[in-house]
C-alpha cells in the first residue's frame, strides 16, 4: 500500500449524482508530501463529488491551520486557512491537463489520487508574505536582523522593539554616530 493510497478515489465506483468524502491533512500528511510551503498543520478537507455521465466535478472546502515559517524571524507560525477549490475530471485515453481545473485520467486506470491537488489548494491560499503580528517575532532574531537592516518607521512598528543604534564596533548606544549626520546633510543638499 502506497503512502497516499487513502487519498485515491476510484472514479468507476462513484454513483451518479452527489457524493461526499472528507480528509484530514495533518503533520504526517505534510511530512509525506515533502513540499516546502507547508510542512505542518491540521486541515480538514470536505469534498463534494458530482458525478455525471461525462465527468466528475470535485469541489473542495479546506479549513484549518497551516504551520509555516515566519519570513522575518524564521520561527514557526500558525496561519489560518480557509479556501475552496474545484477540479473537473474526465476519463480518456491518456493523462492530460486541459486547463487549470480540468484533468483527463486514463480510462484503464480509472482512479485519481487527490494528494497533490489538496496540497496545492491549501498552499495557494497562503499569502506571499507571512510574518508574525507586531511584537510576536522571536526577539533575539529580530534584534539581530534589526542590526543589519536599514530602519523605517514601519520596521520599528513591525519588530515591536525599541530603536537600536549600532556603531562600527557593533556596540549598542543611544546616540547616532556624527558621521551619519554628515552623510544626511549631503543627501539633503542634493535634494
Amino acid at each position: 500500500m502506497g503512502k497516499f493510497d487513502s487519498y485515491k478515489i476510484d472514479l468507476r465506483s462513484l454513483p451518479l449524482g452527489v457524493s461526499e468524502r472528507s480528509f484530514l491533512l495533518d503533520n504526517d500528511f505534510f511530512a509525506k508530501v515533502e513540499a516546502e510551503e507547508i510542512q505542518k498543520g491540521k486541515l480538514k478537507v470536505d469534498l463534494l463529488i458530482n458525478t455525471t455521465e461525462a465527468s466528475f466535478e470535485f469541489n473542495f472546502t479546506i479549513e484549518g491551520i497551516a504551520i509555516v515559517s515566519c519570513d522575518r524571524c524564521l520561527d514557526d507560525m500558525e496561519l489560518p486557512i480557509s479556501t475552496m477549490g474545484r477540479l473537473i475530471v474526465k476519463l480518456g485515453k491518456e493523462y492530460a491537463e486541459e486547463g487549470d481545473d480540468i484533468v483527463i485520467i486514463p480510462e484503464e486506470e480509472g482512479s485519481i489520487n487527490l494528494t497533490w491537488f489538496m496540497y496545492e489548494f491549501a498552499a495557494l491560499s497562503i499569502p506571499l508574505k507571512h510574518v508574525h503580528l507586531p511584537g510576536k517575532c522571536n526577539r533575539d532574531m529580530s534584534s539581530k536582523l534589526k542590526k543589519h537592516t536599514a530602519k523605517t518607521e514601519d520596521d520599528v512598528e513591525d519588530f515591536g522593539i525599541e530603536d537600536i543604534v549600532v556603531t562600527d564596533d557593533n556596540d549598542e548606544v543611544g546616540d547616532v554616530d556624527p558621521r551619519w549626520d554628515a552623510l544626511k546633510n549631503l543627501k539633503e543638499d542634493n535634494n
